[in-house]
């Protein structure tokens, strides 16, 4: 039993529920294809999809908009695991003056839009992330 064996194939999930040394456990044993991406010091957009970018190695195609995250999303390769699939794990999204909820739930939908494609490919496609309600402009 593992921490994926109650959660179905498409899920996106707040990542403060589960266990992280775990999961990362569960992931390693899944085989599936690990995208993580670190938004901690992000207070905008731009900084949001450069750190995914960066995070999921995404190259040179990727733009900065969500349009341009979607189609490399679904480009990717699961790799050769049983069932393929992706782990996505978004840290500490960015909520305050300089990121609006409004504009992070679109970035999430991009995630959730990504997910309605895998499931009709039969991948495996798991959104984990947090959210950094204390997110600011530094002065």
């Amino acid at each position: 039993m593992t921490a994926f064996s109650n959660l179905p194939l498409q899920a996106m999930l707040p990542l403060g529920a589960y266990d992280l040394v775990e999961l990362r456990r569960a992931i390693e044993r899944s085989g599936q294809r690990l995208l993580e991406a670190d938004c901690a010091t992000c207070h905008d957009g731009q900084a949001v999809c450069a750190a995914i970018a960066s995070g999921f190695a995404l190259g040179k195609s990727f733009g900065t908009d969500l349009q341009a995250l979607f189609a490399c999303l679904i480009e990717l390769s699961p790799g050769d695991a049983d069932p393929p699939g992706f782990v996505v794990l978004l840290h500490q999204l960015p909520e305050g003056s300089g990121y609006s909820r409004q504009e992070r739930e679109a970035l999430l939908d991009v995630f959730r839009d990504a997910g309605d494609h895998f499931f009709d490919a039969d991948v495996a496609y798991r959104v984990f992330y947090s959210v950094n309600r204390g997110s600011e402009i530094p002065a």
